[in-house]
């Protein structure tokens, strides 16, 4: 009888250090798995971070009429959501004015790229031919805030290539606020619909292994 009891410990025991085992190894895997999962994003992040300010400066550079500073803020709205294409988008545009001054205080257009753009994607605004209505959902605000800071805070005068257009425009009696508002919700628009037509190509081309998707997809 003693003996049996024996054993039966021996095996409760012997289950108890296997479940212990199974379930700190369990723990380790998710561990592991969180770390390279934080890894994979916060390098998605630094690539769309450098994308955003490498095309600021490229437009800045050569004076082009859009801005460009956006590509990498939609890029990650599309891939990883809203939430990590606000952070992105902030921290390019304080990168950003250490050679453009101007991008730091137009740091609230990115934050309402990253946040519409991912909601957009989430709802399938950006698939096939929605992306023009989808754009438009997210490059009129952006529009509105950054035409007030360009008037409100510059008097129309930017560093973007747009401002040369204001500044003919104005010279032949055209209103300045109403020349920028038209212009930036023009500009913007197309600025806008290239970040989200790059920023699909990428997801629906580069093997999904290699990409985190957003969260609403």
């Amino acid at each position: 009888m003693k003996k049996t009891e024996k054993r039966i410990m021996l095996r409760f025991r012997l289950s108890e250090d296997t479940d212990a085992k199974l379930t700190n190894q369990s723990a380790s895997e998710r561990s592991y798995s969180k770390s390279g999962t934080d890894t994979k994003m916060l390098t998605i992040m630094s690539f769309g971070i450098a994308l955003n300010i490498i095309c600021a400066f490229i437009a800045l550079t050569f004076r082009i009429p859009l801005y460009m500073d956006s590509i990498g803020t939609v890029l990650i709205a599309v891939t990883l959501g809203p939430k990590y294409a606000v952070m992105t988008g902030l921290c390019g545009s304080i990168i950003s004015g250490t050679f453009d001054v101007y991008s730091l205080y137009f740091a609230p257009v990115q934050i309402s790229t990253g946040l519409i753009a991912g909601l957009a994607y989430k709802k399938g605004l950006l698939e096939g031919k929605k992306i023009f209505t989808g754009t438009l959902c997210f490059s009129l605000p952006t529009a509105i805030i950054s035409a007030a800071i360009a008037y409100f805070v510059f008097g129309g005068m930017t560093s973007a290539g747009s401002s040369y257009v204001v500044q003919f425009l104005g010279s032949i009696g055209v209103s300045k606020m109403a020349t920028i508002f038209v212009i930036q919700i023009i500009t913007e628009y197309f600025d806008k619909f290239l970040a989200a037509a790059i920023a699909v190509t990428v997801v629906n081309t580069v093997p999904k292994k290699f990409i985190l998707s957003n969260s609403g997809k």
